[in-house]
């Protein structure tokens, strides 16, 4: 195996997950009794570039299938950091209606239809056949197809360049990184801007969120890196800002190299320097974090044997992807918690993979009154435990594993 940037052959192993199946391949009740394919979750760290990378064991065209179970607009404070950024880049960049916004991995629409809202045009690229049908009833115009250099000449070729080309949460979801990062400059025009955002690998190892590895995330990225990657193929970043979202992110901003009017800003020497000490480019930083990921898995099994030794109940809240890998990696199973509370549709009436954890309703947390709440998107731990305050009234608590097990 080679990295995928600069092919450094990769040797160096930041963290085995063992096997898992892919986080969001949610069963029915009548596939509870098939096989199910279980995938390596095996992560390495390139030497020479720092590109922490999982191997492509699921391959991409299977993953994001016409049935992805993942829309964004199912979060409030997302929808409301999506409002924030629209507004900060009319009034930073001066869109306006002859401006040409694209986002690559639109999903349901959730971002675009607030620039839209400001009669701004707008497009958008989702490969996913479910989630762009909803954006596309919105009235946002979607592609349905995966992007990369042979998409971004077709769009060039049809005018369709982009003065703000943006993808949230995307950039770690490519399999071939440098030729999505290619089609970024083909798509740009000369004194366009592109912004990505995504999960900060500082963060993942300074805040143990091992559970944001899973299959549907081929890279995990540093400022260092991306900035080398993008410099490969005539971006260079002007500016970064540092996000709380998903447990902390970095916002990007990227010109053509050649672009002379949009100065760099101190933001990039800052992170740069930030990342440096740390020790983030150099490969004993990345040592140890198996051990790290196994005291959680320890410390999470310890409690639920606990609390089904003493006869309490346990519900989980949130059927996202990082649940999945905590669960499958801990082993967990239906028998330790039973059931799991998601506002998606999409999810509910169906099961966990591989723990065969249902997915409800919230309803069923008024009827159950379980004595614990397990909240597995813990970026979100904010939000949740203000919606379902209520669990106090029967003496509920909740619960978070990541960075380290906390019951209040």
């Amino acid at each position: 195996m080679h990295c995928r940037f600069c092919q450094t052959p990769l040797q160096h192993v930041f963290i085995d997950l063992v096997n898992s199946p892919a986080s969001n391949s949610f069963l029915t009740r009548e596939q509870l009794n098939e096989p199910e394919t279980f995938y390596p979750l095996k992560v390495y760290t390139c030497p020479n570039c720092f590109l922490v990378q999982i191997d492509e064991y699921k391959k991409s065209d299977a993953i994001f299938d016409n049935e992805y179970v993942y829309f964004s607009s199912f979060s409030t404070s997302w929808l409301a950091h999506a409002k924030r950024y629209v507004a900060d880049m009319i009034e930073r960049f001066g869109l306006n209606a002859d401006s040409q916004v694209v986002e690559i991995a639109s999903n349901d629409g959730y971002l675009l239809q607030y620039f839209a809202e400001k009669q701004i045009p707008v497009l958008g690229i989702e490969p996913t056949a479910n989630t762009a049908a909803v954006a596309i009833e919105k009235g946002i115009p979607t592609i349905t197809r995966f992007f990369g250099t042979q998409l971004a000449h077709e769009l060039a070729l049809t005018d369709s360049k982009a003065d703000l080309l943006l993808g949230n949460n995307v950039l770690a979801h490519v399999p071939d990184i440098v030729d999505f990062v290619a089609g970024m400059k083909i798509l740009l025009k000369p004194t366009g801007v592109i912004t990505m955002e995504f999960p900060h690998l500082l963060n993942l190892v300074e805040q143990n969120q091992f559970d944001t590895i899973y299959h549907e995330h081929f890279s995990y990225l540093s400022f260092y890196t991306v900035s080398r990657i993008f410099e490969s193929q005539g971006l260079v970043l002007f500016d970064v800002d540092e996000l709380p979202t998903h447990g902390g992110s970095l916002r990007i901003y990227a010109k053509h190299a050649d672009d002379p009017t949009k100065p760099i800003s101190p933001n990039v020497t800052a992170l740069l320097q930030k990342e440096t000490a740390t020790g983030l480019t150099t490969m004993a930083y990345y040592s140890h974090f198996q051990q790290r990921a196994e005291r959680v898995k320890i410390d999470l099994l310890y409690f639920l044997l606990d609390q089904k030794r003493a006869g309490k109940s346990v519900a989980a809240y949130g059927a996202a992807a990082k649940g999945n890998t905590l669960l499958n990696f801990c082993g967990v199973k239906n028998d330790f918690i039973d059931f799991v509370v998601d506002a998606n549709p999409a999810k509910q009436n169906k099961f966990l993979p591989a723990s065969h954890i249902p997915v409800v309703h919230e309803d069923q947390l008024k009827t159950q009154k379980p004595d614990y709440v397990l909240i597995l998107p813990w970026n979100l731990r904010d939000e949740i435990t203000q919606q379902l305050a209520y669990i106090r009234e029967w003496g509920g608590q909740f619960v978070v594993a990541i960075p380290q097990l906390t019951v209040w």
